[in-house]
């Protein structure tokens, strides 16, 4: 983006801070998009596409990061994070356990030890102060021995869970579905639960954010809306394995029951997910004190060994 060579950039939320606070991109007159109008309330007007009041994109799906696992080798089915991150019950499947590769990972310790550990007094996954964050790598460093494999492509993941080198882990919507299409033996973070472990899920939504070096402004702002048209949306959001932003899409989708299978429109469900954000020093709450995006990257290494 910094050699304005790009008009816009679709970036999900643990880039977006970044890019404003760098300056590479500007905000957004969302009155210039007709199609934001219907986009789903509930992804309007988030901490990872508006800052300060101000719309800097447009945002066009979003997806939850599901517990998946292999219905004939995990068992009894689990409810919770604690199988891939309680080191006792994640020993059972040392090797096994699929983990995605990226220091966002941090906050998925964060909301399972905001439920787990009260004492840490940990609000949002994303704003950690030094013993929250400390604890959190701490989880993921006990966790390493038993992860089989860091996770960043949706392919091999899948590869992995088909030939039995992956038994349980964290993944997107989209692996999921695939592999239950195939005829794998995968079931998701409980169907009582809403497809989410007791404890929530991290997620992430997607926003094209225009250049402030674009030398096409205008045929950005034709992009988005393109974007977020009712066709063209269902039309990326099948393709990708999303859930779509805009709310007419969903009877545009060439399976009828996908917009129910990702709950593109069901706001119960994307609260309990809490969407990637940047980290960032300044904690929300005045105090500048949290870990910011760089001490998550430096530690990440550490986690991984």
């Amino acid at each position: 983006m910094r050699t304005g060579q790009y008009d816009g950039v679709s970036a999900s939320g643990n880039a977006t801070a970044r890019l404003v606070e760098g300056g590479d991109v500007s905000p957004v007159n969302v009155d210039l998009v007709p199609n934001y109008k219907t986009v789903f309330a509930d992804i309007k007007d988030q901490p990872y596409n508006t800052f300060d009041g101000v719309h800097y994109g447009i945002p066009h799906g979003r997806g939850a990061n599901l517990l998946i696992w292999n219905t004939n080798d995990v068992k009894p089915a689990p409810d919770s994070w604690d199988v891939i991150l309680d080191p006792k019950k994640a020993a059972k499947y040392k090797g096994k356990i699929s983990a995605y590769d990226d220091p966002i990972y941090i906050a998925d310790a964060a909301v399972y030890l905001k439920a787990h550990d009260p004492s840490l007094g940990i609000d949002d996954p994303y704003e950690l102060d030094s013993k929250q964050f400390d604890a959190a790598v701490n989880l993921l460093k006990e966790q390493q021995p038993n992860v089989g494999e860091y996770w960043s492509d949706a392919a091999k993941q899948i590869s992995a869970f088909t030939n039995g080198d992956d038994l349980v882990g964290q993944s997107w919507q989209y692996q999921y579905f695939v592999l239950k299409a195939d005829g794998q033996p995968v079931a998701a973070s409980p169907e009582s639960q809403g497809f989410l472990p007791k404890e929530g899920a991290t997620g992430w939504s997607d926003t094209w954010m225009i250049s402030s070096k674009a030398k096409h402004p205008n045929c950005m702002y034709e992009w988005m809306n393109f974007v977020i048209s009712p066709k063209t949306n269902a039309q990326i959001a099948e393709s990708w394995g999303e859930a779509p932003a805009q709310s007419e899409s969903c009877a545009l989708t060439t399976d009828p029951t996908f917009c129910d299978e990702y709950h593109a429109g069901d706001p119960s469900f994307w609260k309990r997910v809490d969407y990637w954000q940047t980290p960032l020093a300044d904690c929300g709450n005045g105090s500048s004190d949290c870990k910011d995006y760089n001490a998550w990257v430096q530690a990440w290494t550490t986690i991984k060994g």
